[in-house]
């Protein structure tokens, strides 16, 4: 009588690495939008590319492999957001040999309200996740709308500082929440709490 035998791969939980990834472009990105550093994007660019877009389509691709359904898609859309920044940032840095002056920065803005309408769906299932994962979100929301107002010359005096803030949030946030994942992985118990689902929407 023959006999099956069935092998399965486990992948580790890449989720801290990906939240990790989105902290610090975050934090780096907020330093210029605030003022605390040079509004110069040439030494930004590695961390988006290296951080903001590669570690968290490494962690997406480890979910989708793990069949995390809301890791691997909200870390793949924003991993290829950041991949897309960092593009941009080298266009208008002259880096391609095109000139910045004949570069429309208001596509960019209508890319940003794109991404805001995508960020309000997943703001209501991060929401069901915890409640830190839940504000980071609804913070990316306020982040992009402001943004994409400024990038479209719409009083640049407020919402540019309102884009920094939120997104400085977003890092402190991140940070946290990615401590506290790999924390309570690693020791498979809570050490430190990220909040309960709001419960607002059931799963059938």
């Amino acid at each position: 009588m023959s006999q099956v035998q069935e092998t399965k791969i486990v992948s580790a939980d890449a989720t801290a690495l990906g939240v990790f990834g989105l902290s610090l472009i975050t934090f780096v990105a907020s330093s210029s939008k605030l003022g605390w550093t040079s509004h110069d994007t040439t030494l930004v660019m590695p961390w988006a590319l290296c951080l903001g877009s590669f570690a968290q389509l490494w962690a997406a691709a480890i979910d989708y492999k793990r069949n995390s359904y809301f890791g691997a898609i909200v870390l793949g859309a924003f991993g290829l957001f950041w991949m897309a920044v960092a593009f941009i940032w080298a266009i208008t840095n002259g880096f391609f040999g095109i000139d910045p002056g004949k570069v429309d920065v208001s596509q960019f803005g209508y890319a940003c309200f794109g991404y805001m309408i995508f960020s309000v769906f997943i703001t209501v299932a991060a929401f069901e996740a915890n409640k830190v994962f839940g504000v980071i979100l609804a913070l990316i929301v306020v982040l992009l709308g402001s943004l994409g107002l400024q990038l479209l010359g719409i009083n640049k005096e407020f919402f540019g500082p309102i884009a920094g803030w939120s997104e400085f949030l977003i890092s402190i946030l991140g940070f946290y929440a990615s401590g506290a994942i790999f924390l309570n992985t690693f020791f498979n118990r809570q050490i430190l709490p990220l909040g309960k689902p709001m419960g607002w929407v059931k799963k059938a």
